[in-house]
Formats: structure tokens, C-alpha cells, sequence
């Protein structure tokens, strides 16, 4: 499963889910907040910018967004919600793809980080995130955290979610640090179809590791957008990374 084969012409058409699930104002409107807030003044660059879930709310707000985005027909579908002028796209990988300008905040939302699925790509993430940022910029990165505890010996899943049109599950590869998401939806005619994707999760102090290793220190860990804290039982989290400022 080749992170260019999943984002086709066909789940970039189902992606976007007006109202509901990440597309929720409950959801949406706290990201976008505080994207903004972290932001300030500067200008802002998402990796794998996908749909322009967070990034046409966030435009909206007045901050300069710019993207890198490796999935053309995701972009296509960002197309008709806003213009190159208005939000420039760079057609790349978030690794490697180099955006023109400098910015105050890169951020990478919704779990993507884990779309690389080896660690050396995910450093390379890191590296690629503070070579666009000016000094004291700042890199966030919404995660979850890797759901281990709920495996038993011998148990190599765990389910997510279960909605009457939806069932989501997760099974594991431990040795490999790897996981893959299962999405089962289903019509009004009672069909389901399967929609998969390959992850290599990362607890969070690994995730510290490589923003030192980029040259980054860790700023903020919380729960949620909104500001929730950080526990043992947190289930995902929004960690802020800030390049030193020039003494």
C-alpha cells in the first residue's frame, strides 16, 4: 500500500465530510484557533495539505498558508474550494519537498505523520519542517497515541469505533512498530466497503527525540486543540516544537 495508490481520485471525492467527523466545528474550529494563535504574524505551511480541511479556514482567518501535498487529486479537490494565489500547493512528499519562503509555524495535522512509515522518513519530517522555519518558529504535530495497553498476549487488533454505518480497527505489527487502519463503511443498501491504511506509530518521547535531533525543543504537549492536559489516559495529542531564537 503505497501512500500514492491510497490518496486517489476516489478517496479524495469521499474525503471531505461537511460537518461531521474531523470536518465537526468541535473538531475543525479548535484546530484552526489555535493554528492561528501559533501563527501570529508570519505565514503558515502544512504538510500534506491534502483537501484544505484546516488550511481554507485557517486562509480565512488572514493567515498566509502555503502547502506541500504528494496526492494530485487531493489538491484537484482543493482546487475548488480555493485558487493557487490564494493558497499555493507544492506537489511533494513532506520529507523532502522544500516550499519557497520562511515561515513562523509548520504544522501537520490529523495523525499524518505516521503516513511515513519508516523512522528515518519521520527525522527527515522533523528536518524538513525546520528548514522552512524562522528562529523561534513553531512545528506542531497532532498524533495519536499507539493503543498497546489494549492488547492482550496473542491479540493483534483493537477497535476504534463502531457507528451504525462505520466501523474502524486497528491491527498491529509490534516488532515492526507498524500498524494498519481498517475502515468499514456501509451503504444504505447494507454493502460495506473496505478502505485501508498503512502507519508507523510513534510514542511520544520518540517523537521528542527526533525534534532534538532536528533542533527543535519541545514547547507544549496537550490533550486536544482546546488545550486539554496530557495524561496517561490521553488518547492523542497536540505537541508544539519551537526552533531557538537567535540570542
Amino acid at each position: 500500500m503505497r501512500q500514492e495508490t491510497i490518496w486517489n481520485a476516489d478517496v479524495a471525492q469521499r474525503y471531505d465530510t461537511p460537518g461531521t467527523g474531523m470536518f465537526a466545528p468541535g473538531t475543525l474550529e479548535p484546530t484552526v484557533d489555535r493554528l492561528a494563535q501559533l501563527a501570529g504574524d508570519g505565514a503558515a505551511l502544512e504538510f500534506a495539505i491534502g483537501t484544505g480541511r484546516v488550511a481554507v479556514p485557517l486562509a480565512e482567518l488572514g493567515v498566509p498558508v502555503t502547502g506541500i501535498e504528494l496526492s494530485v487529486p487531493m489538491v484537484e479537490r482543493l482546487r475548488t474550494k480555493a485558487d493557487e494565489t490564494t493558497i499555493p500547493v507544492i506537489i511533494g512528499d513532506m520529507a523532502t519537498t522544500v516550499a519557497p519562503g520562511t515561515y513562523s509555524l509548520v504544522y501537520l495535522v490529523y495523525n499524518t505523520i505516521s503516513n511515513l512509515l519508516t523512522q528515518a522518513e519521520q527525522v527527515e519530517c522533523f528536518r524538513n519542517a525546520a528548514r522552512h522555519l524562522m528562529p523561534g518558529g513553531r512545528f506542531v504535530v497532532e498524533l495519536w497515541v499507539p493503543e498497546l495497553r489494549r492488547l492482550p498476549p496473542g491479540q493483534t487488533a483493537t477497535v476504534w469505533r463502531t457507528d451504525a454505518d462505520y466501523i474502524g480497527l486497528d491491527t498491529y505489527d509490534v516488532l515492526h512498530q507498524r500498524v494498519v487502519s481498517h475502515h468499514f463503511r456501509y451503504d444504505e443498501t447494507e454493502q460495506a466497503h473496505l478502505g485501508r491504511s498503512p502507519h508507523r506509530y510513534i510514542w511520544p518521547a520518540e517523537l521528542d527525540l527526533m525534534g532534538q535531533l532536528a533542533g527543535f525543543e519541545l514547547e507544549s504537549r496537550h490533550g486536544d486543540w482546546s488545550g486539554a492536559e496530557f495524561t496517561a489516559e490521553s488518547r492523542d495529542h497536540v505537541s508544539v516544537y519551537q526552533i531557538p531564537a537567535m540570542p
